[in-house]
């Protein structure tokens, strides 16, 4: 299928900017830039106000042919709403239900949805990664409510034929990455010794120009209607193998002390912190053999690369 227009959500977050210059960079298409505020994008191409509350403008559609749906209410480590799961709902699934509706409404041909390895779930065992066509198994407000948007996108595809496409990514990095990944490389930018010299789990991870590179291939590949695809770089890493090798784009050395996982996650219990202990300890991989299979597509970028990418961003901008 081709498309001449597509629409993006949440065009100043992290993957829809990326996407959008992707989109302005290759020429394929026209990217629309749906966004709540200000933007460097403006006069780069085509801006629209979009939210998702109820309240919110519905971008006009009438000339899109795929909407790609990146903008959410995204989990966070610090809740502060009284009702955590309620305000994940209104946004993450009725605003994302809405946006569906009126494009099915408007004509639109595809609808593309970020949504996150947590409807998967939270922990994988050693040997037995998800895969696409495992059942959902969300655990935090934030899984929950990406699983209900699936299922809401479902209905609206069978209702009106609009082909809707799902992607769960497991954690995102690179140029411009936010959160713990940017603290990560702050401390080992400053030589704080961490206690994570000894930890044997793996974990699945996606650099942001991986991640692009599939959704503009979900974009246009004829295949890709009705599926749900996962997406990795297609190497795990254990936590210190990670930090090694983010050491190493950063050419510091890192001060892993080899302090027993086991230790860390009754300290962490301790605290009740458990959530960050499964973080740092626990295994979560992602088999990617269905992405491969129906799209053709495999990770253009190496985990090294898009490390040091990553930390050639991040050294520029301390200056």
């Amino acid at each position: 299928m081709s498309a001449s227009r597509v629409l993006v959500t949440g065009a100043t977050g992290f993957v829809g900017e990326a996407l959008v210059f992707r989109l302005l960079r290759d020429k394929v298409f026209t990217p629309v830039a749906a966004v709540r505020g200000e933007t460097r994008l403006a006069g780069l191409c085509p801006v629209v106000a979009f939210g998702l509350d109820e309240n919110s403008p519905l971008p006009p559609l009438e000339d899109v042919d795929v909407v790609v749906h990146c903008a959410a209410r995204v989990h966070v480590m610090n809740e502060v709403a009284a009702d955590p799961l309620a305000a994940f709902r209104q946004v993450n699934v009725e605003g994302t239900a809405r946006l569906a509706r009126h494009a099915a409404k408007s004509g639109v041909k595809r609808f593309i949805f970020i949504s996150s390895i947590k409807v998967n779930g939270e922990v994988t065992l050693p040997g037995a990664p998800f895969s696409a066509d495992d059942a959902p198994a969300p655990v935090d407000p934030y899984g929950i409510s990406k699983r209900e948007a699936e299922d809401a996108l479902r209905q609206i595809s069978q209702d009106t034929g609009m082909e809707v496409v799902i992607i769960r990514p497991p954690l995102i990095y690179g140029p411009g990455v936010k959160a713990n990944f940017l603290n990560m490389m702050r401390w080992l930018e400053r030589g704080i010794p961490l206690p994570f010299g000894a930890i044997n789990n793996r974990r699945s991870l996606v650099a942001i120009g991986n991640l692009i590179d599939l959704i503009t291939v979900c974009i246009k590949h004829p295949a890709a209607g009705g599926h749900v695809f996962l997406v990795s770089d297609a190497q795990d890493l254990s936590t210190t193998q990670l930090l090694r090798r983010m050491a190493g784009a950063l050419n510091v050395k890192p001060r892993l002390l080899p302090l027993p996982s086991s230790l860390m996650t009754v300290g962490a219990a301790l605290i009740g912190r458990q959530d960050l202990a499964q973080r740092l300890c626990g295994s979560l991989q992602v088999d990617i053999g269905k992405t491969q299979a129906i799209l053709g597509w495999l990770p253009a970028i190496s985990v090294d690369q898009a490390l040091r990418n990553t930390a050639g961003h991040y050294r520029a901008k301390q200056w």
